[in-house]
């Protein structure tokens, strides 16, 4: 397995973190990010997650999701969260699409910012397994900062993470990842 992974970027703290997480460990990081109509018009040209990926010295692939995104707001398989946001459905989705951009660049596995408790629709564990069994992607999806308390993946199946040398982060509390940002 090659040390080089995708990270799904979001823009916000959790998937910079992440990020920043796997080039410390040595990999070679790439990110990825989703174009929707969903999304606010970035200030002075740059979307967050450009901005993210510039401050990090890795490559950004922008990938336009509107149409397949927009039929799972009509009719998404899973539900709704609050505000009618269909979480599930959409991660499922985004790791699809990342997979597909995976594969293409030579990444073995996929990264995100995930957090173990954070939000209470898509990132609870039950909904963690849910979306990775529904994306097809078992143990192919890294949470590097609550990877300690989910399953390990195949990445560090084979030797390439020791997981005892990432934070242990869970629940909706910030403080933590503020200070690993401080850190970091």
């Amino acid at each position: 397995m090659r040390k080089k992974c995708l990270v799904l970027i979001s823009g916000g703290l959790d998937s910079a973190l992440a990020a920043r997480l796997m080039q410390r460990l040595g990999f070679e990081t790439e990110g990825i990010a989703f174009l929707t109509s969903f999304q606010p018009i970035p200030r002075g040209g740059r979307s967050h997650s450009e901005e993210v990926c510039g401050r990090l010295g890795i490559p950004l692939h922008l990938v336009p999701l509107d149409e397949p995104f927009l039929e799972i707001v009509r009719s998404p398989r899973y539900g709704r969260g609050k505000h009618l946001n269909p979480c599930i459905d959409c991660k499922v989705l985004m790791l699809r699409s990342a997979w597909e951009k995976a594969r293409e660049i030579g990444a073995e596995f996929l990264v995100t910012g995930e957090v173990l408790g954070q939000r209470p629709m898509s990132q609870n564990l039950s909904a963690l397994r849910q979306i990775e069994k529904a994306s097809g992607l078992k143990g192919l999806i890294f949470r590097p900062l609550s990877a300690r308390f989910l399953d390990p993946t195949r990445p560090e199946q084979v030797g390439l993470i020791d997981r005892e040398s990432l934070p242990a982060v869970q629940g909706r509390g910030r403080k933590l990842l503020l200070a690993l940002a401080a850190e970091l």
